[in-house]
């Protein structure tokens, strides 16, 4: 058709099956829808009840009487929600929410400028804070305490000390090792909450929340072999559900259907109890290689050609959540349930550990 046409086609209408999320994340990345689908009320915050419950009555008192919040440490494992909730805590009490992290601190200037651009009222979220130089740690300490930024000015016999006051504010640190946060920085937050991994249907409710946002139809038992391969972690759900998108629309499905959902897991290498590759060869080098164990970290680490904070921090925990890896005082031991998993027993005898 020519420029001077007069006549248009209509656009045709997009359907808002899997293959079309709706226009306001079909431009967006895996990182921007992220941001999208994160809860922004707490209605819409789903799991950790007994928690949310604790939180609200620390920040409702805090309103009730004008004040600033009490600073709180959060901790857990990667994708439970932890930005998230430093996100509602400060539209709880009205607050602007200033973000950075411990490993962006690298010196005591950049602790100080953070800091001198609080107005009163801020929260400030520090994530990773265990990443924090210690010496750096020892700025913090009475901006927390006592609202005081000590600056050490000039150096040699010129040096002087500057005292500057700061704001009220509220510190919300987030963690992955509660474990390297130093007994002086710790002791300084007024609470510290853990968030432990999810319930099978809360993933499956939150599932639903964000199949809604996407614009996806998404039957049940879809919903369910998600959840269950979710690793009851929400950021893991939503990411095996973006792929479940992208299975189907490659496919021209409009519907994301169980066997949808069970072909993109299979493409994924994901079995149904959410055991990723890594996962499963942990797994086979314990069982193989140390018949179940035990065995230390260390020479796990060695056999695996893996670094023992990966073994430690990323796949452990979950490993050890639903019962395939025990650690006792001579090492990691496979369980019944490890060798069950993997096929290793024969149905007429079993390895009991």
């Amino acid at each position: 058709m020519s420029d001077t046409d007069d006549t248009k086609e209509e656009p045709a209408p997009t359907p808002q099956g899997a293959g079309a999320p709706t226009e306001s994340v079909g431009v967006a990345d895996d990182r921007a829808i992220d941001l999208i689908l994160r809860p922004s009320k707490w209605d819409e915050y789903v799991g950790q009840e007994k928690l949310k419950k604790n939180l609200r009555v620390i920040l409702q008192a805090a309103l009730g009487r004008g004040e600033s919040c009490d600073h709180l440490l959060l901790f857990g494992q990667a994708g439970l929600g932890k930005t998230t909730l430093a996100n509602l805590i400060a539209l709880e009490l009205g607050a602007n929410l200033k973000t950075t992290s411990g490993p962006a601190i690298e010196k005591m200037g950049d602790l100080a400028a953070v800091l001198t651009n609080l107005s009163k009222g801020d929260v400030l979220f520090i994530d990773e804070i265990h990443r924090l130089n210690r010496l750096i740690e020892e700025v913090l300490y009475p901006a927390m305490e006592s609202r005081k930024l000590h600056l050490i000015v000039g150096k040699g016999p010129g040096a002087r000390t500057v005292t500057l006051d700061l704001p009220a504010f509220t510190l919300i640190a987030a963690t992955t090792r509660p474990n390297l946060i130093s007994a002086p920085l710790r002791s300084r937050f007024g609470a510290t909450f853990k968030l432990d991994y999810y319930e099978q249907p809360d993933i499956e409710q939150i599932l639903k929340r964000s199949a809604k946002m996407l614009g996806l139809t998404v039957e049940d038992g879809a919903l369910k072999a998600v959840a269950q391969a979710s690793r009851f972690t929400p950021r893991t759900a939503n990411r095996l559900l973006r792929r479940m998108r992208d299975y189907a629309q490659v496919h021209g499905k409009e519907i994301i259907d169980t066997d949808t959902a069970r072909k993109t897991l299979e493409m994924l290498e994901i079995d149904e109890l959410g055991l990723e590759p890594h996962d499963r060869r942990i797994l086979e080098v314990l069982i193989d290689k140390f018949h179940g164990g035990p065995v230390g970290l260390s020479t796990l680490a060695a056999a695996f050609n893996e670094d023992k904070g990966t073994i430690e921090d990323v796949y452990e925990p979950y490993l050890m959540s639903i019962g395939l890896i025990v650690r006792t005082p001579t090492g990691r031991r496979a369980t019944e349930k490890a060798y069950e998993h993997l096929g290793r027993l024969d149905g007429n005898q079993s390895k009991l550990l």
